[in-house]
Order: C-alpha cells, then sequence, then structure tokens
C-alpha cells in the first residue's frame, strides 16, 4: 500500500510539473528558455528571481496592477488566464531556472 502511494505521488508530481513546464512555454517566447532574457530588451531577468517576488508580480499584473517598464498590459493579457494555483506553481519553477543554463 505505501509503494502504491508512493507511486501516486511521484505522477502527480510529474505531472504537475509537466503542466508548469507547458505554462512556462509562454513566457519562454519573450522571458528565454531559463528566463535568462530581458522581455522585449526592456525587463529584468526573471530566472532564478525568489518564488514569493514573483508570485506577487504576476498576481499584479494579472489584477492589472502593475505596469513595471511599460509592460503591464502585455503581461495582464499574459496572465489572466492564471489561477492562483498557476502563479505560485510557475513563481517556484522560475525561482529554480538557472540563467547561466543557456550560455
Amino acid at each position: 500500500m505505501k509503494k502504491y502511494l508512493l507511486l501516486l505521488i511521484i505522477i502527480g508530481t510529474i505531472t504537475s510539473l509537466a503542466d508548469t513546464i507547458e505554462l512556462y512555454k509562454k513566457c519562454a517566447g519573450c522571458h528565454g528558455e531559463n528566463g535568462e532574457k530581458q522581455a522585449l530588451t526592456k525587463s529584468k531577468v526573471i530566472g532564478g528571481q525568489e518564488a514569493n517576488l514573483t508570485a506577487k508580480e504576476l498576481t499584479a499584473y494579472r489584477n492589472g496592477e502593475l505596469d513595471q517598464y511599460g509592460l503591464g498590459n502585455i503581461m495582464k493579457l499574459q496572465t489572466s488566464i492564471l489561477s492562483d494555483s498557476d502563479i505560485e506553481e510557475l513563481a517556484e519553477y522560475i525561482s529554480k531556472l538557472d540563467v547561466n543554463a543557456s550560455k
């Protein structure tokens, strides 16, 4: 029974990670595969950024409360489909990105 439960946890974790990677692909177009790019040459590099800060910023963009670098409208559109859970998962994923991996 314990092995079965462990297997279910592992499968759930892998599935969740795959979903988060799919979500991040929309970000990667501007921010780079590893968060190493300045979006539209304006933003800061997001890879490795603290998860709490990323979650706070994504939530603020989604709510139309943030307009850093003049990208507020673009980010509001990009984040409008994200749930609170999606934002938390993305923030954790982004915090673990290695901006030097692409070099």
